[in-house]
């Protein structure tokens, strides 16, 4: 089986909560399943890159957004926060956790083109 990548950007955050605990679950069980991951955290999931708000995060059945992130990352895979979507919200690069990376649409659509990548927008 060809190598993958799966792309995903989850724009929800608490204002549609199920739309966006599905992208983080897709992303993590994609990870675990060996698929190399590349999470964005973009519109109002970009405050989950702040220290203890994914912890804020509750949805009735699902699993904790930081333990959905950490499988993310443990298993090789990537989470970038927008830049736009940063500066909108006053978020800099010293005020994220450890581990995410802000970039922009460049690197998204770097990172989306390639044969081989499956792109998924929560």
């Amino acid at each position: 089986m060809a190598h993958r990548k799966l792309v995903i950007k989850v724009t929800a955050g608490a204002d549609a909560p199920e739309r966006c605990s599905q992208a983080f679950t897709v992303a993590s069980v994609a990870s675990a399943s060996g698929t190399e991951v590349s999470l964005w955290l973009t519109g109002e999931s970009a405050w989950f890159a702040l220290p203890g708000r994914a912890a804020e995060f509750e949805l009735p059945h699902a699993a904790p957004l930081p333990d959905l992130m950490a499988a993310v990352r443990a298993s090789g895979g990537r989470i970038t926060l927008c830049t736009q979507c940063a500066a909108r919200r006053g978020i800099e690069e010293k005020d994220v956790i450890e581990g995410v990376r802000i970039a922009g649409a460049q690197l998204f659509v770097s990172e989306i083109m390639p044969e081989g990548v499956q792109a998924l927008v929560y």
